[in-house]
């Protein structure tokens, strides 16, 4: 069985991305056949990966999503790029924002990545897709197809409170589209734990939302080292795979495991 986890919050630098990357590939070190999605027009994970031009690339998700719509035949495996960490990955560019503007006004908009996962997604163990930094629709889409959803949330007190728009949308998905949908859980991301701010977040977090969504145990320390990965091209572990985060994304990835 596939499972299809789309990382989602509608503030940007939160983490999203470095969360889509290691985690996909920690999966990877286990075993799993992981297939990453960057369903961002920023194309930040697809950078983040070493391809440094998403831009440039000759076929990505906007293309893919094209194909959909227009009822067009895809070999297996179109477009997909690998990464020699052990994932596979559909790239995303800027070509994404305006096919945003054009799923307007097709029919079953919502559904048009989905239809797209169905087609491959018994290659795969995990489909982790990155979402836009906002709650239009490609995210919608996203949700739409995912299996559960995991928010990042940087240990800070605007982030935590901004979470309540997302987790009302994501109940509106449930509701209208996809009623199998559930709250992966939230990640407390960029966490300096030597200060009390961070454990005055950490308790406002689980007082407010704890009764309804699961909060992982595991957070992700804040690092220079991390923010580092992105220009490498490769992830934590092979960065740095002795560090606190590399730990972190480790005990992250075991978590998520244990949902299975």
């Amino acid at each position: 069985m596939c499972r299809i986890i789309a990382i989602a919050n509608q503030k940007g630098g939160v983490g999203k991305t470095t969360t889509a990357s290691n985690l996909g590939i920690g999966l990877a070190k286990r075993g799993k056949k992981v297939l990453l999605i960057d369903a961002d027009a920023q194309g930040s994970l697809t950078a983040s990966l070493g391809f440094t031009e998403p831009d440039k690339l000759e076929v990505t998700l906007a293309n893919v999503l094209e194909k959909v719509i227009n009822d067009e035949a895809m070999e297996t495996g179109y477009g997909i790029l690998t990464h020699d960490e052990g994932i596979d990955l559909m790239p995303g560019n800027i070509e994404l924002s305006g096919l945003e503007v054009s799923l307007v006004n097709i029919m079953s908009r919502e559904l048009v990545l989905k239809s797209y996962v169905e087609q491959i997604r018994d290659r795969y163990d995990y489909i982790l897709i990155d979402c836009m930094p906002s709650l239009g629709m490609i995210t919608i889409n996203a949700f739409a197809c995912a299996d559960s959803i995991l928010i990042p949330v940087q240990a800070a007190y605007l982030p935590v409170k901004g979470l309540e728009q997302l987790i009302k949308t994501i109940g509106k998905v449930k509701r209208q589209i996809n009623p199998a949908l559930e709250i992966e859980g939230i990640l407390l991301t960029m966490v300096d734990s030597r200060t009390n701010y961070a454990r005055d977040i950490t308790a406002l977090l689980i007082e407010t939302y704890g009764s309804r969504v699961r909060i992982f145990e595991n957070s992700i320390p804040m690092s220079v080292r991390a923010a580092e990965t992105s220009a490498e091209g490769v992830s934590i572990y092979r960065h740095d795979p002795k560090g606190r985060v590399a730990g972190a994304y480790e005990s992250l990835t075991e978590e998520v495991l244990g949902n299975e």
